[in-house]
């Protein structure tokens, strides 16, 4: 099966399921949303026209003219472009700019990740689907000029920074710009309450402090929840985002009562009037005004934690009219009283009732704090999906839900955007540098999302090269003109998303480079089959009682730091098993397609090869069960072996298996307790590392272990393979261990300084990585690194 007919096959499984999805399910999903997806675009008011500054409002016309753009950006973007088109391109499930990238691999060779090409070599290409031998002309183009192929990368991890960045801008523009409303009510608070102009003052000075430090403690408390999860998180801030919601659509309400006036400016007649008279100053405008649909993207990104229906469910019964009548009812507020104050675009300005002004202002406080957890969560899902797709280095990833897999929770960068956003409140100190920089974001990762989004029209979805450029022309040009706008900003504080956007394109592409590179010099320095078999008897190698788990990155012959290991040290387990991780641009492989299983030289030897497929999204990291898995899996590959050559494929005569533990006839697993290093060290492991047994602890906790046994004799399984089972459960009732290859890279020489800059960042990133290369729970006394040297 190919990767496109398992992924058409998973995808089946998917839909099925999501039509199972009951209302009730849906309901509950939305009311998570609100706190996750969607807060963001709902706090977007506080500082859309509050990142203006006030001496730009030149006429009431021109405020008219700003709200027609912020209603035909919201009717356009978020609603038309997201809502209805790009959630429907969701990768099972899945969204996000990797998704959408991951959907043009399949679809056409354009991939440059480094397990593509490692997964062509797994899978069987013959039997193509009738779907992908038809070649369109875009698909031809695509193919055919590699350096489509590098734009489509890096528009890729281009996409991801930009949402990476807007995950630690915006918490920084969201809790300043509600603090800032908060220290100017209260600052109105002490001119009621003192009547001493010295007394005053004094206030005016503390409360004009307030800001900076009370949003720095926001922020610690916003990224320390995170550790809850999703569902959690959801229930907690849903209903902040209910009350904000009807809080700002109520206040929008009554102002559009007073000055019905704003409702004419729906019209796109205000647009053309804006453009008929535009300047350098009114087009800097956009730049501010691009951010009422900060958070749309979101929507797409944070697709896998909730579903479609529920998102837009949301989106179009409560968060798109609440957020029309709130901008219609500030901007009413804001012509209104233009040229009576120099604080006229807050949007505290327009609460009718100054008693109502101290709880607006600790609402705002809540809900900015909750804005940001759309951004922040998206940023993690970006994440999760190049950490698995090898653009990003290794850090711990945890999966806080077992019923959403797409649910997931970052630590190490947690607390690296909340250091970002505390350095970004403490050192801008105002909402308009950030709030230029977050609008250049925004409107950077969608222009990308288009951009990819009309190549998915036209491959995966197979419509016309007409409709394909009309999605790109229409939408695109909308974002350019944004993009343009926030552009000229440049030098008033967007330049900061330039070096946040060069830090991690540098790190993403680092990487990259030193992980395919490092692949590149595995499959051209590994062993042939044939040398181990030819050379061992010359070598005096001798078999020791256990099994050897040796893991490599590639799926076929012997890698090179096992052959350099052998000629030094020229013994190894009676059972060998080169475990193989390959992950596919695929969101989820079933579990019943999880391992191929395949022997690898003659019989006799005893020597396997077991490939673990996963997708961006599965979670096989931190498996206690894993090698369970993987010697019943081994012994069902036995069993099968001689009665169906069918299953058989590729040509080291793999086997396409899935988690057969318990359900499988070969083997029947016992669970009984034992400590960590009595289940896992054999008397190999035992004599090779006594040192390492030293330093564990005195009172090794106790844990589950397997035990396997045969089952009765069958006539239909032969003598030859009752043994060879048999042998298998012997040798893991020896002992196992681990080899793991220990790279230490250098640079060729006169390689050029860019090539030396990127392997060094590599080496760097490699070296100081949270997570070791396999996080599979392996025990310290059971585990053998060898030291291998990679000239690149």
């Amino acid at each position: 099966m190919d990767p496109l007919e398992r992924s058409e096959s998973i995808s089946k499984e998917f839909k099925e399921n999501r039509e199972k999805e009951t209302w009730r399910r849906t309901c509950l999903l939305s009311f998570q949303s609100l706190g996750i997806v969607f807060g963001r675009l709902s706090t977007a008011p506080l500082y859309v026209f509050g990142s203006i500054h006030p001496g730009d409002f030149k006429s009431e016309k021109e405020i008219y003219e700003l709200f027609s753009f912020i209603f035909w950006s919201l009717s356009i973007i978020p609603l038309l472009k997201y809502a209805f088109i790009v959630l429907r391109a969701d990768d099972d499930g899945e969204g996000g700019t990797f998704p959408l990238y991951s959907l043009l691999c399949r679809y056409a060779n354009v991939g440059l990740l480094p397990n593509d090409n490692s997964a062509s070599e797994i899978m069987n290409h013959d039997s193509e689907s009738d779907r992908i031998k038809v070649r369109t002309r875009a698909r031809r183009a695509l193919e055919r000029h590699k350096i489509f192929h590098n734009l489509l990368f890096f528009l890729a991890l281009f996409g991801c920074c930009m949402i990476i960045a807007d995950g630690v801008l915006t918490p920084s523009v969201s809790v300043l710009s509600a603090t800032s409303t908060f220290g100017r009510s209260m600052i109105k608070l002490s001119h009621r309450v003192f009547s001493s102009p010295k007394t005053r003052n004094q206030a005016d000075k503390i409360f004009s402090k307030i800001p900076v430090p009370m949003s720095c403690a926001i922020l610690v408390c916003l990224f320390s929840v995170q550790r809850f999860g999703t569902k959690k998180v959801g229930f907690l801030f849903a209903p902040i985002i209910i009350v904000w919601l009807t809080f700002i659509s109520g206040i929008g309400v009554y102002n559009i009562v007073k000055d019905p006036k704003i409702l004419h400016a729906i019209s796109p007649i205000y647009m053309f009037r804006f453009f008929k008279r535009v300047d350098l100053r009114s087009w800097k405008l956009l730049g501010s005004i691009v951010l009422c649909v900060a958070g749309s993207e979101a929507m797409f990104t944070n697709l896998g934690h909730f579903s479609m229906k529920s998102i837009k469910l949301t989106f179009i019964c409560l968060v798109y009219p609440a957020l029309i009548l709130s901008y219609a009812g500030q901007a009413a507020s804001i012509a209104r009283h233009l040229g009576t104050s120099d604080d006229v675009a807050n949007l505290s300005e327009y609460v009718p009732d100054k008693t109502l002004h101290h709880a607006f202002a600790i609402v705002s406080i809540f809900a900015s704090a909750v804005g940001s957890q759309a951004t922040i969560t998206a940023s993690f899902s970006i994440i999760n999906q190049c950490q698995s797709l090898s653009c990003f280095p290794r850090v711990k990833v945890i999966h806080t839900s077992d019923e959403i897999r797409g649910q997931v929770y970052i630590p190490d960068v947690n607390w690296l955007f909340m250091a970002l956003s505390i350095g970004i409140t403490v050192g801008f100190r105002s909402i308009t540098p950030i709030g230029t920089a977050t609008g250049l974001a925004i409107i950077s990762g969608m222009l990308v999302t288009t951009c990819l989004m009309s190549l998915v029209i036209s491959l995966p979805w197979e419509r016309s090269l007409i409709l394909s450029t009309c999605f790109l022309l229409f939408f695109g040009s909308l974002e350019a003109m944004y993009l343009s706008s926030s552009l000229l900003n440049f030098p008033r504080g967007a330049w900061f998303l330039l070096v946040l956007s060069v830090i991690f394109l540098t790190i993403m592409i680092s990487w990259h480079y030193g992980t395919l590179k490092k692949y590149q010099f595995d499959v051209e320095n590994k062993v042939s089959v044939d040398w181990l078999t030819d050379l061992s008897p010359g070598l005096g190698i001798s078999r020791v009682h256990g099994i050897g788990f040796i893991h490599t990155n590639i799926v076929s012959g012997i890698p090179a730091f096992f052959s350099h290991f052998i000629t030094n040290l020229p013994a190894f387990h009676e059972v060998l098993i080169f475990v193989c991780f390959k992950s596919l641009p695929i969101p989820y492989i079933s579990n019943d397609q999880r391992y191929l299983i395949g022997r690898v030289g003659p019989k006799e030897y005893k020597i396997y090869r077991c490939v673990v497929l996963h997708g961006y999204r599965d979670n096989i990291r931190d498996c206690d069960d894993f090698e369970d898995h993987i010697v019943s899996s081994i012994g069902e590959f036995i069993a099968r072996e001689v009665r169906d050559h069918e299953a058989l494929t590729s040509p080291e005569g793999m086997m396409v298996l899935g988690r057969t533990m318990g359900r499988g006839s070969a083997l029947i697993p016992m669970t009984i307790s034992s400590t960590s290093d009595q289940t896992f060290v054999g008397n190999t492991t035992k004599s090779i590392l006594s040192c390492d047994l030293a330093e564990t602890s005195s009172a090794p906790a106790l844990r589950k272990r397997v035990r396997f046994t045969l089952p009765e004799k069958s006539p239909q399984q032969d003598d030859s393979v009752r043994q060879e089972l048999q042998h298998l459960v012997d040798a893991r009732e020896s002992g196992t261990a681990y080899f793991l290859g220990k790279s230490h890279l250098s640079v060729r020489r006169g390689s050029n300084l860019l090539k030396r800059f990127l392997v060094m960042i590599y080496i760097f990133l490699d070296q100081n990585c949270r997570e070791p290369p396999v996080a599979l729970n392996i025990p310290h006394a059971a585990l053998l690194e060898v030291g291998m040297a990679y000239t690149i």
